[in-house]
């Protein structure tokens, strides 16, 4: 019988027939039916028909029974088990549904457990790794150091997949802002694992040694932190006058002195008269080409903290444990189904880590790892004492010693015995994280091989001489299990804690001896004790055992000098501030000032200054003079020296003090005419009518100084004729103008300025109306400036701003006019030239108008009054559209009674006026009656389109500044090969000057030469990484900073504007080495000067203060690619000069007397010359030596001097000269040492490359090419200009 036919009786005929046989037994028994004979049998009883009535009478289509009877449940259980069982039915599904709920369930509740597991041993590592922090007095460390970690761990994770950026945490970052926020052992493990709960076991191996290195990197920030005390306290101690500056010079001058005269003091300090510490623009320009000093790279990985020495064995085991059976939830939960032991392969790694730390423990380093019973502060070099033993230098930084540096090191004390680390304590806690692993996951065999190499491990540290240690170490080889994994775990293990018990018990035997004879013997039964004590108790006992100092003194859990420059802010500022009260002089402007002082710089940054030094930078620059590893009794006699010979004279004093005092009077004097601009400029404008000003100026005094004012007008650097006709006042216009009137009036100089201005704000009165509407246009007008200094280079979120503020305004004081805004910029018509020369392309536009205008050209033979408004250079206003005749209709579906509006184009000007675009406005989607425009929004309009023109030429200084740092990247990186990394950040100024600033990375080069360009790239904050904390004192102070970060040495050096601030910041990853090689060291500040002058000649251009300047034929493109050229001209006019100083005969008298030279200066020479002279390429004039060297003349040095490699006539073959370099390495002809030869090649390879980047710029122009990338639109000159 089938298993459907069995399902089919259970369910329709059994229920019912079982119930009516069993009727009919009965009523058979009852009647006795069953006991007589055939033939006595009631022939009226006929069981077929008792049954066929019971069925009729019990039919289930019928029966209204209240419950089945048990036999009946019975059944129906049956039955469903049945029904389950045959397929592609209802039950059967409903069966495997529940069946693989219930299998999911469990292997929820598996997964669960074993995440509960892993979790909890993660907490248990995160806790032992704790220890490897500098703590506090209170066993705490700063939140933010924590946040810092987490945050840094996304730049180096190399396991997460790309692109993951915070994903890989299970909740979002947060910033900390204060290190007053504190958390201990439990906390850390905790608020740790909520970020990380759900890493793969590789992520948290990789986070375990992030975290190491930012520990390390904190107890060195630690260290700094106090020198940098030191060096504030010196800045005050010579700061006499308390004017917040000190003497540069001066200060080099002491700082060389020391370095000449105390040399073993100073060893491992910079040289104070070479880079970094002086500048490059310092440097003699022969020194700086032609110095070719020969000094070996200083590899200083061997001093880095190592990962896994600076562990602690809790750690090392523990690291063991995850790695072996926690990759995935999936895996643990086999392991543990299966109860194998992990096999040894897949702890290789920790092998290796283990022998690496038994190999660095074994070769008697110097340095002292830090471990979680150590002083988690540097123990560095400790020198042998009196009685043989290793000491440490335990004095206070902030003393300040009375005598003479000297050579001799300062007396040193023993280092305290709480500070080493007892065997015993280790081995307990090692032993109680075997006790939680056995009871949880690892099985009984893992964990009693644990416990008995730890045993093994107790009992050796406990011996105090050699051969009892040999001894214990045969008895331990014969108890080795089999096992592979065991077998290296316990051996590796074991000679671990047995060198570390080696190094302790040589420092120790002596005293123990002496005090507590004995406590070898208590040792092991006070460990046993230990066993019974919690994780937390025994973490804690051992931070009141083992106190951690840093320099003799534990740490206080701040960090007082990490934002230096905003606590000395104001410090030595004497800006007057009588503006700044209720009852001053000017208290219409007061507010106009509040809110200009708010603008410019961030507050926290400060400008470079080659004669001076404020609190910050004197600072920064001692930090770098003293390097990375100066000895606390140098750093006292650095200190005492510099406060003994920087002396200043009582006229030096009265000089300083006047230059203050007028540099205050500057300040307040721009501030104060900047904020009378403003109020006179109410509908922010931009500008003012000359002609109006001096309306005003000649009622000054009834006219009396009318010859005052006429004499200024003539020294005014304004334009006498505009093609508008209007002669306008910019903000920097008016104050020169103003300032050139308080010059040619009698009096004192400060009296006569605040009477004029005082004067002139009692005649430019505004309603209160009016200055509410001046507020808020101002504001919307801010706003489109900060866009384009925050947005990384884009233009896009500028136009949305521009065109929101012009919307808010209409709104609010334009009568709520529906406007449509649209921008247009010129270009040169290369697609049709008969249809004009050039023409409009509309590059952004409100919502409404963009399926329409947005990318539509506009030819000069179109109708319209955009052209004529750009070329006349005045807005053009055209009331009624309708009644015009010569506008061009976008849309030309609008029906005719929808073209009723205004129409306005108002020109966009450079800071030359000369105009690139136009930006147009008209009412055409309003219906409503009041559509004209009034002067005062067409004065606001004016004012939208300068600021959209300012920041839109930042935008394009910016792209004209990349393009110098990437041609700069892409000529470092064939010349320095041993720099890791190059990245570029770009300083993004906070919305108000007190606020703190952020840097977007814009560029990445890796060391195999691969760039990537960032177009929006990550923002960092000062909040939120404390471990970058160097880039931002590299853009605070304006100076380059060393640092070294996740144990590669990084160089920050800032690329400041005309004024000295800092803009942007190169962070130069050197790697694990300290120093790069001399050729590379070089070759680097080359880039660098190359970089900040062409930097600076760029800002000075579109600032106006400087007139393009073309020395180059390359120069003439224009454009955002001058930028490459510019880095090429500023190196080539470098080198003739240093060519022009040379003299043919004496510079070259080593090379004449070569009879037969080397094959490098054969090739230079003969290169020099295929560039000057390609017709002699394979000619005897360059293959003959003889004949070579008798080129080398007057007029050779001349030509080499005025030659253009981007001339049009330059026919030289980049191929052959490159094929005649072939093999003149760049090491080689450094290693050479002649500076007339290596003038020549740096000469040779300049040319190419400018010859090669020339000849890109023609063919991409003869293939019609060169417009700029599409968020950058191209910028000409209108013809008007």
């Amino acid at each position: 019988m089938t298993l459907e036919t069995r399902a089919y009786l259970l369910d329709k005929l059994l229920p019912t027939l079982v119930p009516g046989v069993e009727k009919l037994l009965k009523v058979a028994e009852r009647k006795k039916v069953l006991e007589v004979e055939e033939d006595e049998f009631d022939i009226k009883f006929d069981p077929i028909n008792f049954l066929g009535e019971y069925l009729m009478r019990h039919n289930p289509a019928y029966d209204i029974s209240a419950r089945p009877n048990p036999y009946l449940r019975g059944m129906n259980v049956v039955k469903d088990e049945l029904k389950a069982q045959v397929p592609e039915t209802t039950m059967h599904k409903l069966a495997q549904m529940k069946n693989l709920v219930k299998e999911k369930r469990q292997h929820r509740e598996e997964v669960e457990e074993i995440k509960a597991q892993v979790a909890k041993m993660r907490k248990e590592t995160l806790t032992v790794q704790f220890k490897e922090w500098t703590l506090d007095a209170s066993g705490s460390i700063p939140l933010a150091l924590v946040q810092s970690a987490l945050t840094s761990f996304l730049e180096v994770i190399t396991s997460a997949p790309p692109d993951s950026g915070a994903g890989i945490y299970a909740r979002p970052l947060e910033a900390i802002g204060t290190l007053e926020v504190k958390v201990n052992e439990e906390e850390f493990a905790e608020y740790v694992h909520s970020y990380i709960k759900d890493f793969t076991s590789d992520m948290f191996q990789e986070l375990l040694k992030h975290l190491l290195q930012c520990s390390n990197d904190t107890r060195d920030a630690i260290r700094h932190d106090i020198w940098r005390q030191m060096f504030v306290q010196l800045f005050l101690d010579c700061d006499y006058g308390k004017m917040g500056l000190l003497d540069r010079q001066r200060i080099l001058a002491v700082l060389e002195t020391f370095y000449d005269d105390y040399s073993e003091l100073a060893k491992g300090f910079r040289d104070p008269r070479k880079w970094p510490v002086i500048e490059l623009d310092d440097i003699d320009l022969t020194e700086f080409w032609g110095d070719m000093e020969d000094d070996e790279p200083i590899d200083r990985s061997c001093y880095l903290p190592s990962p896994v020495l600076g562990l602690s064995e809790e750690a090392l085991v523990l690291n063991v444990i995850l790695k072996a059976i926690l990759s995935d939830p999936e895996q643990a939960a086999a392991l543990e189904a299966s109860d194998i032991p992990p096999a040894p392969a897949a702890t290789s790694e920790e092998e290796a880590v283990l022998e690496q730390n038994i190999s660095s423990a074994g070769e008697g380093s110097e340095t002292v790892p830090a471990t979680a019973s150590g002083d988690q502060a540097e123990i560095s070099a400790a020198e042998p004492g009196p009685n043989g033993l290793e000491v440490q230098e335990d004095q206070d930084p902030t003393a300040q010693t009375e005598e003479l540096p000297t050579a001799e090191a300062a007396s040193e004390e023993p280092v305290p015995e709480a500070i080493l680390a007892e065997p015993s304590e280790q081995t307990s806690e090692v032993k109680e994280t075997v006790g939680m692993v056995e009871s949880e996951s690892l099985g009984a065999d893992f964990a009693a091989v644990l416990e008995e190499v730890l045993e093994e491990k107790e009992l050796g540290s406990d011996q105090p001489s050699g051969s009892e240690e040999h001894d214990t170490a045969a008895k331990a080889d014969e108890a080795k299990p089999a096992s592979g994994l065991e077998d290296d775990i316990a051996g590796k293990e074991t000679g671990a804690e047995k060198t570390v018990t080696e190094e302790e018990a040589g420092e120790k035997a002596e005293p123990d001896s002496q005090e507590h004879p004995g406590s070898s013997m208590e040792a092991q039964p006070l460990a046993q004790t230990d066993l019974l004590s919690s994780p937390a108790q025994k973490a804690s006992e051992t931070f009141q055992k083992a106190p951690q100092l840093v320099y003799g003194k534990p740490w206080s859990g701040d960090l007082p000098t990490v934002d230096l420059s905003f606590k000395y802010i104001d410090y030595g500022k004497e800006i007057r501030d009588d503006w700044n009260q209720e009852n001053s002089r000017f208290p219409d402007l007061r507010m106009n000032m509040i809110e200009l002082q708010n603008l410019g710089p961030p507050s926290c940054t400060n400008a470079f200054n080659k004669s001076t030094l404020n609190l910050p930078q004197f600072v920064q620059l001692m930090e770098t003079f003293v390097g990375e590893e100066p000895s606390l009794p140098s750093l006292k006699s650095l200190v005492e020296f510099v406060k003994e010979h920087y002396k200043q004279t009582a006229r030096e004093k009265i000089q300083q003090l006047e230059t203050v005092h007028h540099s205050s009077f500057v300040v307040r004097q721009q501030l104060l005419l900047a904020a009378l601009f403003e109020k006179w400029d109410n509908e922010c404008s931009g500008f003012l009518n000359m002609e109006e000003v001096d309306t005003v100026l000649r009622t000054f005094k009834e006219g009396m100084e009318e010859e005052a004012l006429n004499k200024a007008k003539l020294q005014l650097p304004v334009p006498q004729w505009h093609p508008s006709g209007v002669v306008k006042l910019t903000q920097k216009d008016f104050q020169t103008y103003i300032e050139l009137v308080v010059s040619e009036l009698t009096g004192n100089e400060d009296e006569v300025l605040d009477n004029v201005v005082e004067f002139l704000v009692s005649t430019v009165e505004r309603t209160h109306m009016e200055r509410l509407r001046g507020t808020a246009r101002r504001k919307w007008v801010r706003g489109i400036q900060h866009i384009a200094k925050s947005n990384g280079r884009c233009m896009e979120p500028v136009y949305q701003e521009v065109f929101r503020a012009l919307c808010r305004d209409a709104d609010a004081h334009g009568d709520g006019k529906r406007l449509s805004a649209y921008i247009a910029l010129l270009e040169f018509n290369s697609l049709f030239p008969e249809r004009g020369d050039i023409l409009l392309r509309y590059v952004a536009c409100t919502e409404d108008d963009a399926p329409y205008m947005l990318n539509q050209i506009l030819y000069m033979d179109m109708k319209g009054v955009s052209f004529a408004a750009a070329l006349e250079n005045k807005p053009i206003h055209v009331p009624r559209v309708h009644l015009h005749g010569n506008i061009h209709f976008w849309n030309e579906s609008r029906l005719e009674e929808e073209r009723k509006g205004s129409f306005l184009v108002v020109p966009l000007e450079d800071i030359r006026r000369r105009v690139f675009g136009i930006l147009g406005l008209d009412t055409l989607r309003d219906c409503s009656k009041k559509t004209i425009f009034v002067p005062h929004e067409i004065r606001f309009y004016q004012g939208v389109a300068n600021t959209f023109s300012i920041a839109y030429h930042y935008i394009r200084t910016q792209e004209n500044i990349m393009q110098v740092i990437i041609t700069a990247v892409g000529w470092l990186s064939t010349r320095a090969p041993s720099l890791h990394s190059i990245t570029t950040y770009f300083m993004e100024p906070g919305e108000e000057r007190m606020r703190d600033y952020t840097l977007r990375k814009v560029m990445t080069s890796e060391r195999k030469g691969q760039t990537e360009i960032h177009p929006l790239g990550p923002v960092i904050s000062r909040k939120e990484n404390i471990f970058r904390n160097y880039l931002f004192k590299c853009i605070d102070c304006a100076e380059v900073v060393t640092a070294c970060v996740y144990e590669e040495y990084h160089i920050a050096v800032p690329l400041r504007d005309s004024e000295g601030q800092a803009i942007a910041a190169f962070d130069l990853n050197l790697g694990p080495h300290q120093k790069l090689p001399s050729c590379e060291h070089k070759d680097v500040q080359k880039a660098l000067k190359m970089v900040q002058a062409a930097t600076c000649e760029i800002l000075k251009e579109d600032a106006g203060d400087l007139d393009p300047y073309y020395v180059l034929e390359a120069e003439y493109v224009g454009d955002w690619r001058r930028g490459g050229v510019l880095f090429y001209r500023f190196m080539l006019q470098d080198l003739q000069n240093c060519i022009w100083n040379l003299d043919p005969w004496l510079s070259f008298g080593e090379i004449r007397c070569f009879e037969r030279p080397p094959r490098l200066v054969h090739k230079i020479l003969k290169s020099v010359l295929l560039v000057l002279y390609p017709q002699w390429a394979g000619t005897e004039e360059v293959e003959n030596w003889k004949r070579c060297i008798q080129k080398i003349d007057g007029d050779l040095i001349e030509n080499i001097c005025y030659f253009d490699p981007t001339a049009s006539y330059v026919q030289v073959q980049p191929e052959a000269i490159y094929n005649c370099l072939k093999g003149a390495e760049r090491r080689d002809v450094w290693r050479f040492g002649s500076a007339p030869i290596e003038y020549l090649y740096n000469w040779t390879v300049t040319c190419l490359s400018l010859i090669e980047l020339a000849k890109k710029l023609q063919r991409d122009q003869s293939e019609g090419s060169s417009a700029e990338p599409s968020r950058q639109q191209r910028f000409v000159e209108s013809a008007a200009a």
